[in-house]
């Protein structure tokens, strides 16, 4: 395995870490904010706010590992990149000090307020639907080399069926993922009420995800036929993701094992991810860069790979202790610290 393969592959894995956990997180804040507009906040509150009490400021790290990391490995990136995505990712930046804000003040000011609250949860909507849109811009087709500098099309971006099916497909995704974890984190809460009404969600947002899914691969087959191809290649893949899809929205369907539900979904999403970014390879930006012709030396390769490690080793053992301390405590999860306090 080269250098460049194991640096993609690196940060491949940490961008799915914070998909998985930015889409919690993101969700949690939207289904906060709905149940205090819809006055159902004494069902969802309390659960969602244990969830995210000691979550929400470690879900960057994610993000913050891959945006060093990209440029690190493949310096080439910040050229092609660094104008092209000035204004998606200076919206994104914006909406998350926005939502760390009002955070804030929801957590710590006037207890259900649905300003704050609004516009928490509406800022993690707009979050991944803006940074979606570098996965649309990867595709090629909307950046031109003038005199030799790359230049973002805005209309032919704003235009294309593509961005728009990649911005409903992460919203969705968001949604039905932060669904289906809520409802088991509250069923472990014995907060039947609140499982109860998490799993209707998580199945209306079901057929919206399958349908979204299926309508991002129409719109590649239209939009670049040679990317549909190597999509194609790949599509057991795409079909053990989809198989996975149908247990765990069965089991939710059936109100069994909302556990192992949890288990399928990160595995249907890392295998439908995986997949994408394998027929994805060896491409950065379609078709100016590649892995290849813009990968480091390889001494800050082996550098930075090193430094991946150590920082996985400190993160994940964090993680473990966070999940063990407070969102897998029986204690901090039934909310009995909430009453001894």
């Amino acid at each position: 395995m080269t250098f460049e393969l194991i640096g993609i592959c690196v940060l491949w894995a940490f961008l799915f870490g914070y998909v998985i956990i930015a889409s919690i997180d993101f969700g949690a804040g939207f289904y906060n904010a709905y149940s205090v507009l819809t006055n159902r906040s004494d069902i969802l509150s309390n659960v969602i706010k244990r969830y995210l009490s000691p979550v929400w400021e470690v879900t960057n790290v994610f993000l913050v590992f891959f945006f060093v990391g990209i440029v690190g490995f493949f310096p080439q990136t910040a050229f092609y990149y660094g104008t092209t995505l000035l204004v998606p990712v200076s919206i994104s930046l914006f909406l998350l000090s926005v939502r760390g804000a009002y955070y804030a003040f929801e957590s710590y000011g006037t207890v259900g307020h649905k300003g704050y609250a609004s516009a928490y949860g509406l800022a993690g909507l707009l979050i991944p639907a803006s940074l979606s849109v570098v996965l649309t811009i990867s595709e090629g087709g909307f950046v031109e080399m003038v005199n030799n500098s790359p230049q973002l099309d805005y209309g032919t971006l704003f235009s294309s069926p593509l961005t728009w099916s990649i911005v409903v497909l992460s919203i969705v995704a968001v949604l039905y993922i932060s669904a289906v974890f809520l409802t088991w984190y509250a069923y472990k809460a014995k907060d039947g009420r609140a499982s109860d009404l998490m799993r209707k969600y998580a199945l209306i947002w079901s057929a919206p995800l399958a349908i979204a899914a299926t309508g991002i691969i129409v719109e590649f087959r239209g939009h670049n036929p040679s990317r549909f191809e190597k999509m194609v290649d790949v599509w057991w893949l795409f079909a053990i993701s989809a198989v996975l899809f149908l247990i765990t929205t069965w089991l939710l369907w059936a109100k069994q094992k909302y556990g192992v539900a949890v288990v399928l979904l990160f595995t249907q999403f890392a295998f439908a991810f995986f997949a994408y970014g394998i027929s994805h390879y060896p491409y950065l930006l379609y078709p100016y860069l590649t892995i290849h012709d813009s990968f480091t030396n390889q001494e800050m390769a082996i550098s930075l790979i090193i430094a991946f490690m150590f920082g996985a080793a400190l993160l994940i053992p964090s993680l473990y202790l966070l999940f063990k301390l407070f969102l897998f405590n029986k204690d901090y999860v039934s909310g009995a610290h909430d009453d001894h306090a």
